[in-house]
This record gives C-alpha cells, structure tokens and sequence, in this order.
C-alpha cells in the first residue's frame, strides 16, 4: 500500500510543506490545516512518530530533529522554534533562549521553560498570547542577527548586551566572558554592539559588564573569582600566564600577581576527581614554591561564600611573596 500525502505530510515518514524553513521543520496547525489535513489526520500523524507535539498548535518533523546542539539545548531549540512560528515575523531568539542555543555560561537559575524572542517594534501585534513566551519589542539591526544550529538567535553580541542590561554585574560578566571566550566575537564588537544600543534601559550595567569582561576567563569560577577579585581591592591579576623559574617554566596559573610572586588557583569539581591529576597538580604546587611562588587554591563555596577568606590567603601570600 503506497504511503498517503497528507497536509504536505507522507504518512511514510518522507515530509514537505511548510515550515521548511524552520528549526527541525516546526509547523502550525493552522498551516497544517490550510494545506489540507484534518485535525484526525493530524492527531494519526502524532500517534505514528511523523510529527513530535511541542505545545498547542506547534509540532516538529520527527525527520528533521537534529542531534545538535545536543540535549537540553535542543530541547530548547524547539521550543524556540514553536515560540517563533507562532509570534510573528521578524522574530527571533534572543536573551536567556539565544544564549542556551549559542551556549553561553550564564549565572543563576535558567528558565528553560520559557523562551525568550524579539521582535522588532512595527508589527500588529504585540502580544503572543502563548504561555511558555516572553516576547520583547526592539530594534533588531542585520549585524545584531545570527543563525546557529538552524534556528535565528540574535548575534553574540547583542546576547551578552541584553543580558547585561537585564541583570546583575556578575550575571553581565558571565555571559560577556562567555561570549568572548568563544573566539566568535571581539571586544570590539561587544562594544560597538552596546553603542547601537546607546539609550536603551540597562545600557550602563551592559557597559560596565562588558569593560571589565576577559575572554582569557576559562569557567565561571574564574569570572566569579576575578569580580571577588575587584570587589576587594586587590590588584587585578595576569590570567592564564605561564610561570616557572629561569631554568623551567613550570605550568599556567589561573591567575598571576607577578610583582608579589603568588599565583591563585580556581579549583573546579573536576580538579581533583582524578587521582593521577590530583597527583600532578601536588607536584606542579611543590615545583611553584620551589621556584619562589605562592600558591593560593580556592573552590566555588570558598569564593561565593566566604570570599574575604580567601582574599585575606592571598593578601598573606603577597607579604610572604614580597619577602621572597
């Protein structure tokens, strides 16, 4: 028995119609239905794994699921792209939505039910209707757009702006050092992006989010260190230099306070899940102090939770360091 067409849909598996355009093929049930299926055929074509339901009136081609961007950021993805078949056009993933899909770092809890989307101001309406969408109305200049992993997210750029604008320093600086570290957008253009936006809400907590950001930031522990860093008044660190002595270079610090010969370590939960590395990194401490170093290790809870603590370890190193 030949597979029956059905709305743009080959009930075989092989799919056409509308919505080709979009990530994994997202369609309406409006579009479904103009192109000829019945709310039946529609409901069959569910039951057989032809089309995946993402929400009311939004489904995606089983077919065109990609594998990437892998896990919950592809299910964020599809929820984007439903959001976006519903909200107009011109519309386009932006903020906490746009920063999932190019896989930022961000701090704090992410609302990965709810999609973030922009649209630019001029249309209609401006209101989705849809529970699960916040829908924001801004100027979306061509050099603030992007496309990545086939949906249309905003740039890079405008992404660590928006975010900046509509959070806390340290959340700015999370996603700026993200966004920089990815070799895909330059200080340069973070901050031409922010002069577009000149006059926008939050514009000053984007600017200073964005002047203290450093790309050179491998984790969110080192940005979070780095603000700790500030926020006490120590003098800001090399990042990511190379130290040893005149004979050896030894190993990279996270950080490096050169003049008072203390380099500081920002230790991740993976560090030291490792035996063998835990073992390396003894060794590689005992050849830094061999050298004349001090040598300072902090965790996550140590530098969110008591960070004075640690900022005082560094302060006594720097008066051992300056003996030396």
């Amino acid at each position: 028995m030949r597979p029956r067409n059905v709305g743009g849909f080959r009930e075989g598996g092989a799919v056409s119609g509308s919505g080709v355009g979009r990530f994994a093929g997202v369609v309406t049930a409006a579009e479904l239905v103009a192109a000829g299926a019945s709310d039946s055929q529609i409901r069959r074509l569910v039951r057989r794994g032809v089309l995946l339901r993402l929400g009311y009136g939004t489904y995606a081609r089983a077919a065109r699921v990609p594998a990437e961007p892998p896990g919950r950021a592809r299910e964020h993805a599809l929820r984007v792209a439903a959001a976006l078949a519903v909200t107009g056009p011109g519309a386009v993933a932006s903020h906490h939505s746009a920063a999932l899909i190019h896989g930022l770092d961000m701090l704090g809890r992410v609302p990965r039910d709810l999609v973030a989307v922009t649209r630019p101001p001029g249309g209609t309406n401006t209101r989705t209707g849809r529970e699960g969408i916040r829908l924001h109305i801004a100027a979306l200049p061509a050099e603030h757009l992007s496309v990545r992993h086939g949906t249309p997210v905003t740039s890079l750029a405008r992404t660590a702006a928006d975010l900046a604008r509509a959070s806390t320093f340290a959340q700015g600086v999370v996603v700026a050092d993200s966004a920089l570290r990815t070799g895909r957008v330059s200080k340069a253009e973070l901050d031409l992006c922010l002069t577009r936006c000149a006059g926008w809400p939050g514009i000053r907590n984007a600017r200073r989010a964005a002047a203290f950001a450093d790309g050179r930031s491998e984790s969110v522990l080192e940005t979070i260190a780095r603000i700790a860093f500030r926020d006490h008044g120590l003098p800001p660190p090399d990042l990511q230099a190379w130290v040893g002595s005149a004979d050896e270079v030894i190993g990279r610090a996270d950080f490096l306070w050169r003049a008072y010969r203390t380099v500081g370590e920002a230790d991740g939960a993976v560090k030291y899940a490792d035996p063998a590395r835990a073992m390396t990194q003894l060794d590689r401490d005992a050849r830094l102090r061999g050298a004349g170093f001090e040598v300072v290790h902090f965790t996550w809870p140590q530098i969110t939770r008591t960070p004075d603590r640690v900022v005082a370890s560094i302060r006594a190193a720097f008066r051992r360091g300056s003996v030396r």
